[in-house]
């Protein structure tokens, strides 16, 4: 069993959005399948996700402002995107927009797949998966595909349906990533 793993065909992902939106806690759910106490990402963090017949190598780079710059350094290779965003930090969605758009206009990001997740549903004041569309314009995006999912970092409500997303576009799902 643990030989058959080893062999399955590795995904890169690169886990992206602004410190706070549960990056952290989002990437130790898919990979221990627990809420794991975490501080601010220094850097990056990196865990293996099985799912279905691949494996997805997560990078979760920190978000802090002066971290930012440094995503860019990730993106090569990578076969999908995902930008984590806080359903209810309204004063900083902008600078979520502003980041999302960014990344977009890398040209090692040409026709990846994004999937933006819209963490923290659980709570009363986040925004509706409509309302953060309409504000991130993802709309207007069209030079790749996306996908935006509501979840919940903590009671892991969403993460599975994300998984099945990117693998359905990704060599593993038969896309052409």
């Amino acid at each position: 069993m643990v030989i058959s793993y080893l062999y399955l065909p590795i995904q890169f992902i690169c886990h992206v959005g602004l410190d706070n939106a549960g990056k952290t806690t989002i990437l130790y759910k898919l990979s221990l399948g627990e809420v794991v106490k975490s501080t601010a990402t220094i850097g990056s963090n990196v865990e293996m996700v099985k799912y279905k017949n691949i494996q997805l190598e997560i990078w979760d780079l920190g978000g802090q402002q002066n971290l930012r710059p440094f995503w860019a350094t990730y993106y090569k290779g990578a076969d999908a995107i995902v930008m984590v965003v806080d359903s209810t930090d309204r004063a900083r969605v902008g600078v979520a927009k502003s980041e999302l758009f960014n990344l977009l206009e890398n040209e090692e990001l040409s026709k990846v797949p994004i999937l933006v997740l819209a963490n923290k549903q659980d709570l009363k004041d986040a925004m509706t998966v409509e309302e953060m569309s309409t504000v991130l314009s993802l709309h207007s995006i069209r030079n790749h595909d996306w996908h935006m999912q509501a979840c919940c970092a903590i009671n892991g409500i969403g993460l599975m349906e994300a998984l099945a997303w990117i693998h359905a576009r990704t060599k593993g799902g038969g896309g052409n990533s």
